[in-house]
């Protein structure tokens, strides 16, 4: 049986992944599939994949796109999300900042360098047209949990964070979200190691059959909203809405939508340079 490492953020997007593994679905075409959680998210999973520690990751667009340039020697083989990330914009619940603008200047928490919420740190401050050189100052974190310390204790004024994933923060008094910004493209990719592709095509195209097929369903499986809410500790009618908002994708991110994200984070500095549509991704 064929082992497989792959590695993901443990959040609400990636529990077909989990019904897949738990209904035996890959070891009934010989794969031993092992999933790895990473709470640091992006920035710890470009590390793993750089490492061999992981074959397969699901992981932020940009943060993928932003390591392959640097130097990660991996592929983005499809779309796993869709739909935009809707980011909340989160200070601690006794802090005295009201709005985005009054953020202006102040640290912003990120989990590491190159991370997700680093680089959505950014597409804020730009969206608000900060000075991206005076107004943006940074705290690393590493994790929800190092947030929720860091903001409480004063070490970091905002933190950036999937807005239904920190619902339940908000809810129990620790943040107060006090706006959102989504991501301008797709939230997630699948990224596999370029020797990994080489040679172990068949098993890969197997598990994104696997995964494809469970995706397409996914809304339709009885009291799922349920599901998602026991499991994630999360109020009803937010993972209703949150379902209402998600669509996943079965397909490779074009090239519009590639060009379109270099072309933001190079206009960031937050890459040295945009590089060609088939240096990031490959068609299986």
């Amino acid at each position: 049986m064929k082992k497989v490492n792959i590695g993901g953020v443990p959040e609400h997007f990636n529990l077909a992944w989990y019904l897949t593994l738990k209904n035996g679905d890959y070891k009934k075409e010989q794969i031993n599939l092992r999933w790895h959680d990473y709470y640091g998210g992006t920035g710890a999973m470009c590390k793993a994949l750089r490492n061999k520690e992981i074959d397969i990751a699901v992981i932020l667009t940009e943060g993928i796109i932003r390591d392959i340039i640097n130097g990660n020697p991996s592929k983005i083989v499809q779309t796993f999300v869709q739909t935009p990330l809707i980011w909340g914009i989160h200070v601690a619940h006794d802090s005295p900042y009201q709005t985005i603008e009054d953020l202006k200047g102040t640290k912003a928490a990120i989990s590491r360098y190159g991370s997700g919420s680093h680089l959505m740190a950014y597409i804020n401050a730009e969206n608000h047209k900060w000075d991206l050189e005076k107004d943006l100052d940074f705290e690393i974190i590493k994790n929800l949990d190092g947030a929720v310390e860091g903001l409480t204790n004063g070490k970091a004024d905002y933190f950036l964070w999937e807005k239904f994933t920190t619902k339940p923060l908000v809810d129990d008094g620790t943040f107060r979200r006090i706006g959102n910004c989504p991501s301008p493209w797709p939230c997630f990719v699948i990224a596999v190691r370029e020797d990994f592709i080489a040679s172990n095509k068949d098993d890969l195209e197997t598990i994104l059959n696997i995964i494809n097929n469970a995706t397409c369903q996914f809304k339709e499986i009885p009291s799922i909203d349920k599901t998602i809410a026991n499991r994630y500790e999360q109020q009803l009618e937010d993972v209703q809405e949150w379902l209402s908002l998600t669509e996943w994708s079965q397909s490779l991110i074009d090239k519009p939508t590639i060009v379109n994200v270099q072309k933001q984070l190079f206009a960031l500095d937050i890459i040295p340079e945009v590089v060609g549509y088939e240096n990031l991704i490959y068609r299986l």
